[in-house]
């Protein structure tokens, strides 16, 4: 068995697999800052599948984010109908949310992708691969110069990350997903 098979397996149920070490990590990363760079992932084979590389120009960010909150409270003072405000679910899923704010805190780098690394009944955290796109061993990487592109900025604000794209339905396939592209919102949805 490979190592990072090995890894994988103790991540399919990392309380018991992980036991007091998992306490003890989730008791400090509530304390921390929201945003913290991390000398390595946490998760070495969820972060190597999705394009990490251990080079300089690449590293990694934990992110933590509250739980719950995606359906904002009506207002109570009195207004027309129209001004009311939103009540409908947020359509990003916390892990785009994460991407995002990671993305706003290192405004010079693109965000490559990310993974969930812990949760408890307050948070969530998530562990975002972030590319600075101006490096050169970046430029001269062959798997990754593409992210160079000026195609490229600001990718995680357009929907552009795997996180982003599922949550926009452009994983589906077959009938019921001809309305899917290239928006629900152009299509009438």
């Amino acid at each position: 068995m490979g190592v990072y098979k090995k890894i994988r397996d103790i991540w399919k149920k990392p309380k018991e697999n992980l036991g007091d070490l998992w306490k003890e990590r989730l008791m400090k990363w509530r304390k921390g800052p929201s945003t913290v760079r991390v000398d390595r992932p946490t998760r070495l084979d969820r972060a190597r599948s999705l394009g990490y590389k251990a080079k300089q120009g690449v590293f990694v960010v934990r992110q933590r984010l509250k739980r719950g909150g995606h359906v904002r409270e009506r207002i109570k003072a009195g207004r027309r109908p129209k001004a009311y405000g939103r009540t409908k679910p947020l359509s990003q899923s916390y892990q785009t949310i994460a991407e995002q704010r990671v993305s706003k805190k290192y405004p010079n780098c693109e965000v490559l992708n990310s993974y969930w690394v812990a949760q408890d009944g307050i948070f969530y955290w998530y562990e975002v691969i972030v590319v600075d796109k101006a490096h050169p061993s970046v430029k001269a990487d062959k798997n990754l110069k593409w992210i160079s592109g000026k195609a490229h900025k600001g990718r995680v604000f357009r929907g552009l990350t795997s996180s982003a794209k599922k949550a926009r339905g452009l994983r589906q396939k077959g009938k019921g997903a001809e309305k899917i592209r290239p928006s629900r919102t152009a299509s009438g949805c």
